[in-house]
């Protein structure tokens, strides 16, 4: 019996047990019941470039406190340019805006971050990044995935760590960028290590400044990918590998990858892609993780979203996903990828509440790609995507290459964020 439920039943205990079973029920649905926190979306244009020799991927914001004007945060959007072949990007740029937003940059290009080449040619470059502020040392810091490849665009995965997890630190008071440098300490560079990839993650710190890092990996014999959560320190410089813990995967469609961590309510959770389906578990360390179940609606219909990462925004009064799913009039877009939603979750029964989907960004013709999702102020969180197309011509269904910004606008204040 829930201790929750203690002093009810002392309080009814003299009354007839048709009237108090009505009370217990009543008790227990009231108490196991998410309350649901309003939200509203004010979905706005960061930037939007039509080229038709790349387009702007994967933006994702960070929040630095106290570096924008009036005291209040800056923004750093770290982004890359796909060129045209399948996962091949560019060096690192950033957007920034010291305004929560009303204004950016234009992208600016970090020379420390460009493509480097290996002797015999081949390209280097860091790619699928998360930017995260480490409180701690003061130092922001994105994370990737280390790729190789060759003078067509096309990945070499044939080398130990051929793709590895790699990170860079930003100093605000310096304004400066380190090199790319790999994670210190992670083993089994011959076995089940062989591939590290920390892409399109959600990554939290610790109150004692250790990193929880997501993960997808596989051996030398390639097939299907697992996932793992990789414990790191950081002296605001060094990112080195402690311990990982429980590894998880699926049969068939590439295994698990583009895992995302969240805490909520002194509960981790992970949500996890698979071509078939999108997966979710939860943690009570973020290292110890239970079954995988696959996301469904709190109706016991499947999510729909399918090949495509999913990521959490946290409010001190609510869990939330972003993804995206079949069944919006969108199978005319490839693997369904657009419009993108926001609901939020119930965090034991570890559903969606569909009657709290919102869209972040419209259907305009074109797939969007890969997304952040972060918290910025207490007031606000934000989205950030950009819709997928090379080219100097507009989509006859309106997209144009636009870079969008969801900001995610509270009923209440996120007693999270300080």
């Amino acid at each position: 019996m829930p201790v929750r439920n203690s002093n009810f039943l002392k309080r009814f205990e003299m009354y007839s047990p048709s009237i108090l079973a009505l009370c217990l029920f009543l008790s227990f649905s009231l108490g196991e019941r998410t309350e649901r926190l309003p939200f509203r979306v004010q979905t706005e244009v960061a930037h939007q470039a039509l080229n038709p020799t790349f387009a702007w991927f994967h933006p994702r914001a960070a929040a630095i406190p106290g570096y924008g004007e009036d005291g209040k945060p800056a923004v750093m959007m770290t982004l890359q340019k796909h060129l045209k072949v399948s996962d091949f990007y560019s060096g690192l740029y950033y957007m920034r805006s010291n305004d929560l937003g009303k204004t950016w940059t234009d992208p600016i290009e970090v020379p420390e971050l460009a493509w480097t080449y290996e002797p015999d040619g081949t390209t280097v470059s860091v790619a699928d990044v998360t930017p995260g502020w480490h409180e701690k040392t003061g130092k922001l810091l994105g994370i990737g995935i280390k790729v190789r490849y060759d003078k067509a665009g096309k990945q070499l995965v044939n080398e130990p760590r051929a793709r590895d997890a790699h990170y860079t630190v930003f100093d605000p008071v310096e304004n400066s960028w380190t090199p790319w440098r790999a994670i210190v300490g992670i083993p089994e560079e011959n076995g089940k290590f062989f591939s590290v990839n920390p892409g399109c993650t959600q990554w939290l710190v610790k109150p004692n400044g250790n990193i929880l890092l997501p993960i997808y990996f596989r051996g030398p014999g390639g097939g299907d990918y697992s996932v793992t959560v990789l414990e790191c320190s950081f002296d605001g410089l060094t990112l080195s590998y402690l311990q990982h813990g429980t590894e998880m995967t699926v049969e068939g469609g590439r295994g698990l990858v583009e895992p995302s961590l969240a805490l909520y309510d002194d509960t981790y959770y992970l949500t996890l892609r698979n071509d078939s389906a999108a997966y979710v578990t939860s943690s009570g360390d973020g290292l110890n993780w239970d079954d995988l179940r696959p996301w469904k609606f709190d109706d016991g219909e499947v999510l729909g979203s399918y090949n495509t990462q999913a990521h959490w925004l946290v409010h001190s009064d609510g869990l939330f996903l972003s993804y995206t799913r079949k069944g919006a009039d969108n199978d005319h877009i490839m693997r369904n990828r657009a419009p993108l939603f926001l609901a939020q979750i119930h965090p034991e029964e570890l559903h969606v509440i569909r009657a709290t989907e919102q869209i972040l960004m419209p259907e305009r013709g074109v797939m969007l790609g890969n997304f952040g999702a972060s918290s910025i102020t207490k007031d606000e969180s934000w989205v950030t995507d950009a819709e997928f197309m090379i080219g100097d011509e507009p989509h006859p269904r309106g997209a144009n290459g636009t870079l969008w910004n969801a900001r995610v606008i509270w009923g209440k204040e996120n007693k999270l964020v300080f």
